[in-house]
């Protein structure tokens, strides 16, 4: 007697397809569609996102690592020191994190305004959750699955704590929220993001205003001549005000509340919905 065939899982409910090439779309929609909700039930209305290293410290831990270094070899201890060095850009994060926090906690609303960003790992991420969190405001992290593992920070907010295994689903969520864009000095990842939001501005192509930040001249200068650019022809000398430099945490902090004042609160902000995230925009019925 012929047994009858076992009842088939579900496409939805089978790992086997779900992590197959055909299965691609479904998590690049999951990507997409589980954040979404999660923001809607956060009541997350918009960001301010900030870029940096991933290695650099707070004063605290680089004056450590160079106390631990000094009976090392010359190269581990020129590495220490420059983590010292560095370390200002954690503090300086971290206390401009706080400052735009307390900001915008203080901003009557519905949803939550201006929400601080951050790719959820260490260095100037941390530094910026942790700023955040101090101010006593939630803060998100949007994580990303590498074969060296980058943990999330213990600043997040844990509903706020996402993972991601695709780039671009990440990009689209630092962008798709974000209201203003904070660059630390950082490395390839950092200038990614910003030559991202700067070209995405240039061309027009986004919908509303997003202050962008670039924080501490001393760094950038030797790293970028943005002049050089203008004088080749290659942008024009209005691009350069698609940014603003800014050396303190309270320049920056100034920066942002005048410029999100006025484009997003003040009577210049957005009439159309649609510039405002409009599934996000929407409160739960």
């Amino acid at each position: 007697m012929t047994k009858p065939p076992q009842i088939a899982p579900l496409a939805y409910e089978n790992p086997e397809f779900l992590n197959s090439p055909d299965g691609r779309v479904l998590r690049i929609v999951s990507e997409y569609s589980e954040p979404l909700a999660r923001f809607r039930r956060e009541q997350i209305q918009d960001t301010v996102v900030f870029f940096g290293s991933a290695r650099f410290h707070s004063l605290e831990d680089a004056n450590k690592a160079l106390h631990a270094s000094s009976s090392s070899d010359d190269g581990k201890r020129k590495l220490a020191q420059a983590g010292v060095d560095m370390a200002r850009y954690y503090e300086d994060a971290r206390r401009m994190a706080f400052l735009l926090s307390q900001w915008s906690s203080q901003i009557p609303a519905r949803r939550r305004r201006f929400v601080v960003t951050t790719g959820g790992g260490p260095g100037i991420m941390e530094a910026a959750n942790r700023g955040a969190r101090e101010a006593g405001a939630k803060t998100v992290g949007l994580n990303i699955r590498l074969p060296f593992e980058q943990y999330p920070n213990p600043y997040i907010t844990p509903s706020l704590n996402f993972d991601f295994h695709y780039f671009f689903m990440r990009k689209f969520w630092f962008a798709y929220l974000a209201k203003a864009l904070v660059i630390f000095p950082g490395g390839f990842g950092t200038m990614d993001e910003l030559f991202e939001i700067l070209t995405l501005a240039q061309t027009r192509k986004l919908a509303k205003k997003i202050l962008v930040v670039i924080y501490g001249r001393e760094y950038w200068d030797r790293l970028i001549n943005f002049q050089t650019m203008v004088d080749a022809a290659a942008i024009s000398a209005k691009d350069l005000e698609l940014f603003k430099m800014a050396d303190t945490p309270e320049e920056g902090f100034e920066f942002l509340r005048d410029g999100l004042t006025k484009y997003h609160l003040g009577p210049d902000r957005p009439k159309r919905v649609g510039e405002v995230a409009p599934e996000i925009a929407k409160t739960n019925p």
